[in-house]
């Protein structure tokens, strides 16, 4: 299946004229995006940043935006929304702060597909709910727009009310300075089935591993230095994933010794995936799209903002990092501090 990309040339930012911009939280993403459409045109004036009293809000002030602490009176002016609060605290704050005191009219930004997916954020149906996700950091978005060059994003009509609602998505991509390199049509059920799929499926297996690759080789007589520095210290996994985003997943082997080539390719082209797909569609079908992991992981959400044992993220933290490979890497990172530092 091939995605519509949108460019500059798809998105009329005289959409976004005496439109008053709400960004509810002012972390990465919400400082970057916020500064992107100052630069854009959008007036200062017209700029509110929601947001506690706290680094953020003081952040916020010290760019020169206005900051209201009060989210229901910032709602109350807000013609576009956008949400940039953390997954698991966007229901609370914006069903029972938020939406009650928007516009009939007004139009929701999201970035994340989660909420909206899940149908778990409150919306009129005469208002716009859309998707402007940058795929990539904050910092990134703000400096590549600085240098007049556009990042890969994800934009989605997810409910359109007035009539605009893709019209004003591709609107706010541009003035984020998303279309300058192409915006990619989406939907909140894809970016929700990608990055959950990658969250809970992709990232433990690699994870997983890297954790037996290296208890086999400490069984066969590697020390936990040469193992560590070998096997991710060096950073040489984040260069090959560099490469393979600038020349490819298959061809960034062509950086490599033949050797490494051959076994990659060879190794590779003989494993036996079935397993491993089956797992994958078992998570993908069984946990995500169905609905399971949203359901369990909001029955702990409360307790993610307690502290130590009372928190199962940390009790999460401290089973891994009581693994051989977590034993091992405290170790060698206090011995060699030093080089570590360089």
């Amino acid at each position: 299946m091939s995605a519509k990309i949108y460019h500059d040339s798809d998105a009329n930012l005289d959409l976004l004229k005496d439109k008053t911009i709400l960004f509810l939280g002012f972390g990465n993403q919400g400082a970057a995006q916020a500064q992107n459409l100052r630069d854009s045109g959008i007036p200062n004036d017209k700029i509110i940043v929601a947001n506690r009293p706290d680094h953020y809000a003081e952040d916020a002030k010290s760019k020169g935006f206005n900051v209201e602490h009060d989210f229901a009176k910032a709602a109350k002016q807000a013609d576009i929304v956008f949400l940039l609060i953390p997954d698991q605290v966007q229901p609370r704050v914006f069903n029972n702060e938020v939406a009650p005191n928007l516009k009939d009219d007004a139009c929701i930004v999201v970035a994340s597909g989660y909420n909206v997916f899940y149908k778990l954020l409150n919306f009129k149906p005469s208002q716009d709910v859309v998707m402007v996700a940058p795929r990539m950091i904050g910092s990134s978005v703000r400096s590549l727009y600085v240098k007049g060059k556009g990042f890969p994003c994800f934009v989605s009509s997810e409910q359109d009310g007035t009539g605009k609602a893709l019209e004003l998505a591709l609107a706010l991509s541009r003035a984020i300075g998303a279309t300058k390199a192409g915006a990619i049509a989406s939907s909140a059920r894809e970016e929700t089935a990608m990055d959950l799929f990658a969250e809970q499926a992709l990232w433990p297996n690699i994870i997983m591993l890297f954790r037996e690759a290296f208890s086999v080789l400490k069984e066969a007589g590697c020390s936990d230095e040469a193992l560590c520095y070998e096997m991710w210290m060096s950073k040489e996994p984040a260069e090959i994933f560099e490469r393979a985003a600038e020349d490819g997943f298959i061809r960034q082997l062509k950086h490599h010794s033949t050797v490494s080539q051959f076994g990659q390719l060879n190794g590779a082209l003989n494993l036996d995936g079935s397993a491993a797909r089956a797992h994958f569609k078992d998570i993908l079908y069984n946990q995500v799209l169905n609905g399971k992991f949203q359901k369990e992981f909001s029955k702990i959400e409360e307790d993610l903002e307690k502290e130590g044992d009372e928190n199962p993220l940390e009790i999460l933290y401290q089973k891994s990092e009581a693994s051989e490979l977590g034993q091992a890497e405290k170790r060698v990172r206090a011995r060699l501090a030093g080089l570590l530092d360089q």
